[in-house]
């Protein structure tokens, strides 16, 4: 981290870490910001796309059918940012594992060199807990260790004290790097706990528009870096519960990390100019365009999980078996005979029947080519859950049809 690449004083102070290397302590929030009319027409834009899809999110009948494969679906993308390989069938196979075996252990209790699952299932229980203390603890260094340790027990980086801020200096960098040649340091152990305070205390202001407090949040998070291992997932978990905790999201719908996985070096880079550059209004803009993406991909996503499920139903009026199946693939479009004797509550033969009536229809077909142990995949559920993430492929394109400037 060169000395000289930091060329504005109010973004904050460079010292020298333990190590004698130049870190950054960010200023505190909020940041001086011109709202252009370009960041204005971003804001608007991300408004509407949001409360559009939070819209949608309070008229649906049975909305944890939808929220859980798409919390899953963000699990493996923030996951991959970090260098993980489990895809989203990889997760749900290690689910069907669990209900296979009667399994009650977390993913930690499974963990296994070459097994990326249970780090996502530990994404997966991570939001979950942040979404049950929501009502009663609000996004505060309380919940962020509750998350960090969440995420982080059991599973690689475990053994970095889950739920503890760092006493050590870190860095960020390429791997083989050195703190001397890193991109990035971020404060100090003795500078770090102040920077969290303000952190903290700056949510509570909320004198800012809900979405623009949302990024300066999450890019203050980053810049602080406060535990060993886990903060880009910690950070990205906590853009989705600020957003439910504020009431701009009526269910957990929104997810950043299929947007920011398909630009990645983008979304460093625009980090990095927020602390050298005091580049907010970049920062602002490239994060308010992700959400409306996002949101309008996800809403599209909403309304065609919805209608497939619907026209699913209509077509078995009746048949109550094949009726909790066809729901039950919402969750997880895995199925085998166990999981279907559960979850349809009848015998195995009768659980086997269910499936033969979907496989019949052309709504489950079986993957292992097995004869024994079959398990069987809802093909279009899956391919709805993964839409969104092809369509973000092209983010860089989207955003010069914004209008948004790449960062330099």
């Amino acid at each position: 981290m060169r000395f000289e690449s930091f060329v504005a004083p109010d973004a904050g102070e460079l010292v020298r870490s333990p190590q004698g290397a130049w870190a950054f302590v960010p200023a505190p929030l909020p940041p001086a910001i011109e709202y252009s009319s370009r960041l204005v027409k971003r804001l608007s834009a991300a408004d509407a796309a949001l409360g559009e899809l939070s819209g949608l999110g309070r008229k649906m009948l049975n909305p944890h059918l939808l929220i859980a494969p798409y919390l899953r679906q963000e699990a493996v993308l923030s996951s991959r940012i970090e260098g993980t390989q489990a895809s989203l069938s990889d997760l749900f196979q290690d689910e069907l594992q669990d209900a296979r075996d009667a399994a009650t252990a977390t993913a930690a209790a499974k963990a296994t060199p070459g097994n990326d699952a249970p780090e996502v299932r530990n994404y997966v229980l991570a939001m979950e807990h942040g979404l049950r203390r929501l009502p009663t603890l609000p996004v505060s260094l309380r919940l962020v260790r509750e998350l960090h340790t969440q995420l982080m027990s059991g599973v690689r980086g475990g053994d970095k004290n889950p739920g503890e801020f760092r006493q050590h200096q870190n860095y960020i960098g390429v791997q083989g790097s050195r703190i001397d040649t890193a991109s990035f340091v971020p404060p100090p152990p003795d500078r770090m706990l102040a920077c969290l305070d303000a952190w903290e205390r700056y949510l509570h202001l909320r004198d800012a528009p809900d979405l623009i407090d949302c990024a300066l949040m999450h890019a203050q998070f980053e810049t602080i870096h406060p535990f060993t291992d886990g903060n880009g997932r910690v950070g990205r978990l906590l853009i989705t519960l600020l957003l439910v905790e504020r009431e701009r999201l009526s269910q957990p719908l929104l997810y950043l990390s299929a947007y920011i996985e398909a630009n990645k070096q983008e979304y460093y880079e625009r980090l990095q100019r927020t602390r050298t550059h005091g580049d907010w209004a970049g920062w602002l803009e490239y994060f308010l365009l992700g959400v409306e993406i996002t949101a309008r991909l996800a809403a599209q996503q909403v309304t065609a999980l919805n209608d497939l499920r619907d026209a699913w139903h209509a077509r078995f009026a009746g048949q109550a078996g094949a009726i909790k199946l066809v729901d039950a693939l919402f969750e997880n479009p895995l199925m085998d005979a166990k999981r279907a004797a559960q979850v349809t509550g009848r015998s195995d033969p009768s659980a086997r029947q269910a499936i033969a009536t979907l496989e019949a229809a052309g709504i489950l077909r079986e993957i292992t080519g097995r004869s024994w142990g079959k398990v069987y995949s809802a093909h279009e559920v899956l391919a709805l859950l993964l839409k969104p993430d092809q369509d973000l492929r092209r983010p860089l394109v989207a955003m010069q049809q914004a209008g948004v400037p790449r960062a330099r």
